[in-house]
């Protein structure tokens, strides 16, 4: 008899751990498939929802969805349309806040009619909020008033998992976090030993993997830093470095052979080949924006750049390309695909030959001081190969920052270098874009949603809910799918 597993997604984001869950659990002899994902967030559950009802369909995504995106219409009324299908996906997808009063007493009739009913078959995948753990957020909150690191409670939110992961007593479970969670320290130690040592002890006990490494088999467990796993190692066109700790139960354990690393490396995916595809477009003017209004003021900044002789030749020599060309973008949005693809090792996995638009492809407007610097990074990056520190901006393109003398915004304006991975995609790239220059001077922008979530690996028939700020909120919080496909696949691998 074929096994199956049922997996339980908390803190699940918009979907990308599950996404690649799910996917790995369609190509296999062991299926797998999520049971209930919890978020707290109103866009990202909307957007759960959506894609748990259009796995659902067993001869893929129903066209309904097709017709409304590939004319450009609104989603149609999916409760209306297929009632059963959609109450079934609100019930998988569930909103709730998992550490508030009462939501695990709610969760737990569903955890146990999981594993009685799956006889133990259930896997656990989700990373705790890790906004206490991040480098960049231990900054932030130490520079808020009356902030007190021990009475954060996201510190503890990990406690959440674990308890869930007590009760649920599942074969195997994924929990995912920031490389920043190994150096954070509460009550004056280090919160990642905690962490470790209650996965270890939860309910019957778990052998806890590594990814990246093999299993240190002769000295129990492995070195808190053999947890990260390089995203850039794995296929994944940015440079994410994240904690990742695989639990195998104990029962599960005894006997597993040795083995090498879990997940092998792959190809390295640059940013201009993960993009390809994607129409050029323009950015737009904060105020007053027109076609011609924009393209003056690209080509004097140019102009201007072009005639700094101390710059290096070869920025000048883009600059004035840009200053000179006639053909710079008119559109600020484009549905319409390129015939290039990205390399064959992601295509299969981002495209989708039944959608004929791109989906959330649309640009947002800059001032024109903005337009001038995002030029300048992006013709450095593509001269140089490596985006410019602010110090190395002409002095008339600095911004007026009272802090931009102190080195702490040396990275102030960065371009994703098209011959290189991205730097790590986060939340931040909803507030300004200015860490997420596109490499391509002549379109003078920030990244588009669709730009992001293509870096990021979810597929192009992927669509998130919500306002566009929220959309790369989404984007930015998420485990990037396609490395969810590897890690789901060698979970399975050590199951039954």
């Amino acid at each position: 008899m074929v096994r199956s597993y049922a997996i339980i997604d908390l803190f699940a984001g918009p979907g990308g751990l599950g996404e690649g869950f799910s996917r790995a659990g369609q190509e296999t002899a062991t299926p797998m498939g999520i049971r209930v994902s919890v978020e707290m967030d109103d866009h990202a559950i909307a957007t759960l929802r959506l894609r748990s009802f259009l796995r659902s369909f067993d001869a893929g995504f129903p066209h309904e969805y097709y017709d409304a995106l590939n004319t450009g219409r609104d989603l149609p009324r999916w409760d209306e349309l297929h009632p059963a299908a959609w109450r079934r996906a609100c019930d998988e997808a569930r909103q709730l806040v998992l550490g508030q009063e009462g939501v695990f007493e709610e969760l737990v009739p569903i955890l146990d009619q999981a594993r009685d009913g799956m006889h133990g078959d259930t896997i656990l995948i989700g990373g705790p909020p890790c906004q206490a753990y991040s480098l960049a957020g231990r900054s932030r909150n130490l520079g808020k008033s009356g902030y007190v690191l021990e009475d954060d409670g996201r510190h503890y939110l990990y406690k959440e998992y674990v308890r869930i992961l007590t009760r649920l007593r599942p074969a195997a479970f994924v929990m995912e976090n920031v490389k920043g969670m190994l150096s954070s320290r509460v009550d004056g130690g280090g919160i990642f030993d905690r962490v470790l040592d209650d996965l270890e002890g939860a309910a019957d006990g778990y052998r806890l993997l590594p990814l990246a490494i093999a299993a240190d088999v002769g000295v129990g467990r492995n070195a808190a830093r053999d947890f990260i796993v390089r995203a850039e190692d794995h296929g994944i066109p940015q440079a994410r470095h994240r904690v990742i700790v695989v639990g195998l139960r104990s029962d599960l354990a005894r006997g597993q052979p040795e083995r090498g690393p879990l997940l092998l490396p792959s190809e390295t995916v640059t940013v201009a080949e993960a993009l390809r595809g994607l129409p050029p477009l323009r950015s737009g003017l904060s105020t007053g924006d027109s076609v011609t209004d924009w393209q003056k003021v690209v080509r004097d900044r140019a102009k201007s750049i072009a005639d700094l002789s101390f710059l290096p030749d070869g920025v000048r020599s883009v600059a004035r390309e840009v200053a000179d060309t006639a053909a710079l973008p008119e559109h600020r949005s484009s549905s319409i695909p390129t015939n290039d693809q990205p390399p064959t090792s992601l295509s299969d996995w981002l495209q989708d030959p039944r959608l004929a638009k791109v989906l959330h492809h649309e640009t947002r407007g800059h001032i024109a001081d903005d337009l001038g610097r995002y030029l300048f990074s992006s013709a450095f990056a593509l001269a140089e190969d490596r985006a410019p520190k602010l110090s190395e901006f002409p002095f008339w393109l600095l911004p007026e920052h009272r802090n931009r003398e102190t080195g702490a915004f040396a990275d102030r304006f960065r371009t994703q270098v098209g011959s290189r991975v991205a730097t790590t995609v986060t939340s931040h790239i909803s507030k300004d874009g200015h860490y997420f220059i596109h490499p391509d001077p002549f379109q003078c922008r920030s990244l588009t949603v669709r730009e992001a979530a293509r870096l990021q690996t979810f597929p192009d028939n992927y669509f998130f809910c919500g306002p566009r700020t929220k959309q790369y909120h989404q984007v930015g919080n998420a485990v990037p799918p396609y490395l969810a496909l590897q890690i789901a696949r060698a979970v399975r691998s050590l199951l039954p």
